[in-house]
């Protein structure tokens, strides 16, 4: 039978719960407004993709609405008029990968350089993060200026003698890494596959048996339909063909250039955490500046990385106004689904078919922030 609580406990007790009580209260109506003015209106979006609100009568005062279930989704990838939703998504990857590629890449870069302490490097470290410091309609307007056809980069070479660049930077029709839409499926497959393979690899080093658990399937998959990817149904009935614009490289580069200096910025509070005595003893081991960050002090940061590729990933999926301003709301050659989501709805006066882009816009962000979040929860549990 347990002894009888001590009153400086009990008291403890009490206040620990009244403080849950305040705190709780505190927190209450940021709560309450956040389930409505957020999930709520989420919730409303959704429901609003499963109708047929649309058309002429949009804006009457009593619109009549009926429910059409995933119509809507269906339409947008498999039917006849969403072929413009369709190659906004393709550019909306390509979009992403590139930031991903080219703001880490870069910003790692920058990162390493300064943290070797050169001389103006606080200098220098302002100049990398100023681009943050802008927003979207600014760095657009700017560089829509500096990839005009007749100025900007286009006019570099001739102050050296050179004859004038000819590239079309925000205006060009050409076209790369072309698909067929009617293979989506197995597309989508092997890169599955390829996925699974490519970290089976990863990890065989330090874990045969999950490497195993992930290889084996990944080569199924693969092998599967590349013997049997014609027995799978098409996306469509007719051919559609889509790719990576080269007209969308502008609007790359300047992303790049705004969000190369925020991941510098990542890197470098990362590099300046790890202990001095911890490089001064890998250099005193033989380990070269190269070595002592790829073994060493990447490692160490693989937090920061995961970190920039989840905000980067979510940022890639805004870039609705950055769009906007270099190449306006009518070129379909640099479209991007949040530019799209915008002209149906307001435009078209389609709003079940916008909310549902919106939707799907919402499902992607979430493929990339959810898992982060679980980690970092099981990751706050372990400690």
């Amino acid at each position: 039978m347990p002894g009888p609580v001590m009153p400086d406990q009990a008291i403890g007790t009490s206040m620990r719960n009244k403080d849950r009580i305040s705190a709780f209260l505190t927190l209450l109506p940021s709560i309450i407004l956040i389930g409505i003015f957020v999930y709520g209106f989420i919730g409303n979006t959704f429901w609003i993709s499963l109708s047929d609100w649309g058309g002429a009568a949009a804006l009457a005062e009593n619109p009549v609405k009926s429910y059409v279930g995933f119509a809507n989704y269906l339409d947008l990838f498999t039917g006849f008029l969403g072929g413009g939703f369709r190659q906004d998504l393709v550019n909306a990857v390509f979009y992403s990968v590139m930031l991903l590629a080219g703001a880490i890449g870069i910003g790692l870069i920058l990162a390493m350089l300064l943290d070797n302490k050169p001389r103006g490097e606080s200098f220098f470290r302002t100049v990398f993060l100023y681009p943050m410091s802008l927003s979207f309609i600014v760095t657009g307007t700017i560089w829509r200026w500096m990839l005009a056809p007749q100025g900007g980069v286009n006019i570099l070479p001739t102050y050296v003698g050179l004859p004038p660049l000819r590239f079309p930077w925000l205006s060009s029709t050409d076209a790369i890494l072309l698909f067929n839409w009617q293979n989506l499926l197995p597309i989508a497959l092997y890169l599955v596959s390829l996925v699974l393979i490519i970290w089976g690899l990863w990890r065989l080093k330090n874990n045969p048996a999950k490497a195993l658990v992930l290889l084996i399937p990944g080569v199924v998959v693969g092998g599967s339909v590349w013997l049997w990817g014609d027995l799978l149904p098409q996306a469509l009935f007719m051919e559609e063909i889509h790719g990576f614009n080269t007209a969308t490289f502008g609007i790359i580069m300047a992303t790049i250039w705004q969000y190369s200096g925020y991941t510098m910025a990542l890197y470098l509070a990362g590099f300046t955490g790890i202990s001095q005595d911890l490089r001064d003893a890998a250099m005193l081991d033989g380990a070269s500046t190269a070595k002592y960050y790829r073994y060493i002090a990447l490692p160490m940061v693989k937090p920061i990385t995961i970190s920039a590729i989840i905000i980067l990933s979510h940022i890639s999926l805004k870039m609705f106004d950055l769009i906007f301003a270099m190449t306006g709301p009518d070129n379909g050659q640099t479209g991007h689904p949040a530019l799209n989501m915008y002209l149906t709805t307001f435009r078209a006066n389609d709003f079940a078919r916008g909310a549902a882009i919106a939707i799907i816009l919402f499902i992607i962000a979430a493929t990339f922030i959810i898992p982060y979040m679980i980690s970092s929860y099981r990751q706050r549990r372990s400690r």
